[in-house]
């Protein structure tokens, strides 16, 4: 396996769910409850997009020359991601109920708020101005860019205290996956005066880096290497 990054023990890549039943009837379903719901999962497109997806994972194993016991496949417990990762999972021959596959809470959507849940997914862009001015404060009842990011740090601290060596693939939400390439990319930028992952995390959890986070926008099933 190709060398890792000196501050991480794996190395990344992060894939957004296909496209969702939400994603066809254009509605924002970020809540626990009503992301868990099996209504709520992948729509016949985005099956087939998992499916290329995990063919195009596989090519970059093989480029890589990773072998498939080295790959984990960590998931956000949405019905979407779940879905997701089942299909990835069984394009890469991999037993999704095994140890190399694992359910994270820290990787759900982001949770926009009771004001915008299940409404049209035209306001995400009302979200995203409030982000791009401040990205500390809360969509009201909601999670601000920078609560993501702790839950991500917490995330990636466990994944890489329980994998070493790894190919993680990562299958997430469109903000938070942006929000987990924001502060990986600018961790990686940090300089050597951060000797461990959370220090540099906790020194690049700042407005003008966290503000940034739609820079990393992902379509839906794409993927795409972190670090």
């Amino acid at each position: 396996m190709a060398e890792t990054t000196s501050f991480l023990s794996n190395r990344y890549w992060v894939l957004r769910h296909g496209k969702s039943i939400p994603n066809e009837r254009g509605i924002i379903v970020s809540s626990m409850e009503n992301g868990t719901r099996p209504e709520y999962q992948l729509a016949p497109e985005g099956v087939s997009q998992a499916q290329l997806a995990g063919q195009l994972f596989q090519k970059v194993l093989e480029e890589n020359n990773i072998p498939i016991d080295n790959v984990r496949i960590c998931y956000s417990p949405f019905s979407r991601t779940t879905h997701t990762a089942q299909v990835v999972a069984s394009v890469l021959n991999i037993q999704f109920e095994g140890a190399q596959c694992k359910v994270m809470e820290n990787l759900r959507e982001r949770f926009f708020g009771p004001s915008y849940e299940l409404l049209s997914h035209d306001k995400y862009h009302d979200i995203w101005a409030l982000d791009g001015k401040d990205p500390l404060t809360r969509p009201e009842g909601g999670e601000s860019v920078d609560d993501v990011a702790c839950r991500l740090a917490e995330a990636i601290a466990t994944m890489e205290s329980q994998f070493q060596g790894c190919a993680i693939l990562v299958v997430s939400h469109g903000d938070t996956l942006q929000i987990l390439q924001t502060i990986l990319n600018a961790a990686l930028d940090a300089g050597s005066s951060y000797s461990d992952l959370a220090s540099r995390i906790q020194a690049v959890r700042t407005p003008p880096v966290l503000s940034q986070h739609r820079k990393f926008s992902l379509q839906t099933a794409e993927l795409r290497a972190i670090i």
